[in-house]
């Protein structure tokens, strides 16, 4: 496990797009959330101890924002040969354990974690209604094995910012977890880990 931290995208960058087959068999693709006031795109994995320290809070911040017209997804992009526990089967009974109501897409190339430069589990992006970055990094200062709770606050502000239609804080700062388990270990130009756990 590398601890790594997020590649932290230029804002206003275009949501690159994307074209997936999700846990139940169909294919979901950026043009699906036409319409929603604003977009999560998440990506992560099921054993990550990141991600599963977060998987509550990324269930509830997406049940309380859901209604409220953001579209959220969760996308998965690990080397599926050298860790069998983040394969698509997988995932569906983790979604299933979680409660994720968002579609959970597998990136079975790793070409659309490429597109948008992820580089950990979790790595966070929200876009705007137009599809422009508008935010990405932490869902908050929350650590494994740290005192500090989930709220998700940094991710909530910048959904109830985009929602009142003011400006969200430039001041962001990076996610930290797993790096992508990228393929025959060839990690992107871009990959630049902050670390070893």
């Amino acid at each position: 496990m590398v601890r790594t931290a997020s590649t932290m995208l230029p804002l206003g960058t275009q949501a690159p797009d994307f074209s997936l087959i999700n846990i139940d068999g169909k294919t979901v693709s950026l043009s699906d959330f036409q319409g929603k006031k604003a977009l999560v795109v998440i990506f992560m994995c099921n054993h990550c101890p990141y991600v599963k320290h977060v998987a509550s809070e990324l269930t509830r911040v997406s049940n309380d924002y859901m209604p409220k017209g953001v579209g959220f997804v969760g996308i998965s992009s690990n080397d599926i040969v050298a860790h069998p526990d983040d394969s698509p089967e997988m995932m569906k009974a983790e979604a299933a354990k979680q409660g994720y109501a968002f579609p959970y897409l597998y990136d079975a190339d790793q070409s659309v974690a490429v597109a948008y430069k992820a580089a950990c589990t979790p790595d966070i992006f929200v876009f705007d209604s137009s599809h422009r970055l508008v935010y990405r990094g932490q869902l908050d200062d929350s650590r494994p094995k740290t005192d500090k709770p989930l709220t998700g606050k940094d991710l909530r502000s910048a959904l109830d910012s985009l929602l009142a239609g003011e400006s969200v804080a430039s001041e962001q700062r990076p996610s930290i977890g797993c790096n992508i388990k990228w393929k025959n270990g060839g990690e992107p130009e871009y990959f630049n880990p902050a670390g070893s756990a």
